[in-house]
């Protein structure tokens, strides 16, 4: 190993309570780097997990920034987060250029960037996520396959292209040009809407969503809403998180990608209790 001269490391990393430290630059030099004196390139990926009890000092981001100074040739990023409610706190070290296909646990925090090799990705957050941050995800990330989506918070700027109101900031309709697999997993009803309404944003067609059915009808209020139908015509196929019974003669109308005759086992439906 100390003839090493190429090191690609990608470490997922959760450690247990009496642990309240994130991996940073000074573990890579006292660990890897020091011990390696032929080592030219050093590409990492390393995202490190934590729960704390005092929160008299948290590492900042230019806390964990701070330890890279020393770092040759290379573009370093930090992304530092807290849940103060679960009291867990998550870092994000990588080297650029950023090579791989995912990048998860994004929240409102993120640093941005170009990500062309990203095709999957996971965004969670205790705070609302913005029309806004749906822009630069969609930017970062052009060529996304694969998003997953978790938040139970309301957003607080909700907005309608078709809204009357000319006082209203027009915010431009996302794009998500390659998108095939969306998955609403423990959202409030505000981000279903955010995907599916034609006026916030686009996606392309064929695509797999998962979601809770109570959560889908009440959005697209029964599947009549004309302002999510464009999207929804573009789905090809459902996973519904919760059980459901029934669904309305008219589903398949709103759907029209779906096959109907493989509902019945697809859905799990009992039509005897129609």
């Amino acid at each position: 190993m100390s003839n090493l001269e190429s090191l690609a490391l990608y470490l997922m990393v959760s450690n247990h309570f009496m642990d309240e430290r994130f991996i940073d630059g000074n573990d890579l030099k006292e660990n890897i780097i020091n011990h390696l004196p032929r080592l030219k390139k050093f590409a990492f990926n390393i995202h490190s997990r934590t729960f704390f009890l005092n929160e008299i000092y948290l590492p900042s981001n230019a806390d964990i920034r701070n330890t890279f100074i020393n770092f040759k040739d290379n573009q370093i990023v930090c992304s530092v987060d807290y849940s103060r409610r679960e009291k867990v706190g998550q870092c994000h070290i990588y080297s650029l250029p950023y090579t791989i296909l995912f990048y998860n646990n994004i929240t409102n925090n993120f640093p941005g960037g170009l990500f062309k090799s990203v095709r999957q990705i996971s965004l969670c957050d205790e705070h609302p996520f913005e029309h806004e941050f749906f822009i630069q995800i969609a930017e970062a990330f052009p060529y996304l396959k694969k998003l997953r989506l978790t938040n139970t918070q309301s957003q607080q700027h909700k907005h309608s292209q078709s809204s009357k109101d000319t006082k209203k900031k027009e915010y431009p309709i996302i794009k998500y040009s390659h998108l095939t697999e969306l998955d609403l997993f423990l959202v409030h009803n505000d981000y279903i809407e955010q995907f599916l309404d034609l006026t916030k944003t686009y996606l392309s067609k064929n695509l797999k969503l998962s979601v809770e059915y109570k959560s889908l009808r009440l959005v697209t209020d029964n599947f009549t809403r004309e302002t999510t139908r464009m999207n929804c015509s573009k789905i090809n196929n459902i996973q519904f998180y919760d059980r459901i019974s029934t669904i309305p003669e008219h589903f398949q109308m709103y759907f029209p990608r779906m096959k109907y005759r493989s509902l019945l086992s697809y859905f799990d439906i009992n039509y005897s209790s129609r």
